[in-house]
This record gives C-alpha cells, structure tokens and sequence, in this order.
C-alpha cells in the first residue's frame, strides 16, 4: 500500500479488525519510508457494477459518491456518521446482491430515499429535492406536506 504522506511504496500492517458493520476491514499501517501511520480499509467487490444514467449515460459505481450525496443530506443532522456508514452499506449490498451488474440511477436513488425517510425527515427532504430536482418552493411545500401526513398515520 502505497503512503499517502511519502508515497513510499511499502507500508506495514500493525493492526486489522472488521468494521463494525462487518462489512469491511479496518487497517492500520505504518509507513516504512517515513514512519507515518494510516488506515485503509478493504471491502469485499462481487463484481464490476455500473449505474445507468439518465439519457442511458453509463458509469461506474463509486460508493463515495453515493456516501457524499448522502452526507451532504445529513449535514448538521443529529445523525452519527456510523449510522450513515451502515445506511451506504445496506444500499451497496442491496445493489451488489441484486444480480444486476448495470443498476438503473432510479433505483439506486430509490433506495437512498427509503434509507432517508427512516433515517431522517430533514435529510428524506433535502435529498429529495435534488433527487426530485424541485424547481421552486412550492415543490418543497408538496413534498414536505405529503410527508408530514404520512407522518400522521
């Protein structure tokens, strides 16, 4: 593993454990070039996904794109980045598990919206409105509206 500080090409394992979620290793290293210590960690990949975008656009799946859409969601939200963690995950493991090596962008934002709204209204809101593209307040107002009755019930 190459260091992030030196880029030296080695570096040494001093401790490994699974994260709490079980879904990854947690690594520390030291570097033997300079001695700095980082953590990597490693992720078990089924196969090569890819998502399909809109006007049939294809890219990889990138799951720091999906946890920095979801995190920008959840910005100054009483919400641990643990529990966002765990929510990027399940998604990743639903969209791995589905058998599908291309996932329509619809589904993968499907289910980001399912993991929100039980994880929490506000950011349910805010990842709607992009997902949604809302083009004025009153879409907002819709929306929000919709999922207050829903809260009701």
């Amino acid at each position: 593993m190459r260091c992030p500080f030196c880029s030296h090409e080695d570096s040494q394992v001093k401790d490994s454990r699974p994260t709490e979620d079980g879904a990854a290793i947690r690594r520390r290293r030291q570097c033997e070039g300079c001695g700095a210590r980082f953590t990597t960690f490693e992720r078990v990949q089924l196969r090569e996904l890819t998502i399909v975008k809109s006007e049939d656009r294809r890219e990889p799946f990138d799951r720091t794109k999906l946890e920095r859409s979801i995190a920008i969601a959840c910005r100054k939200r009483p919400i641990e980045p643990g529990r966002i963690d765990r929510l990027v995950s399940a998604i990743q493991r639903q969209i791995e598990t589905s058998g599908d090596s291309e996932i329509p962008a619809a589904r993968v934002g499907g289910m980001v919206m399912d993991g929100l709204k039980a994880l929490d209204t506000v950011a349910y809101i805010r990842f709607a409105s992009v997902y949604k593209d809302f083009t004025e307040a009153k879409d907002f107002e819709d929306f929000a509206g919709t999922v207050a009755e829903a809260g009701r019930e």
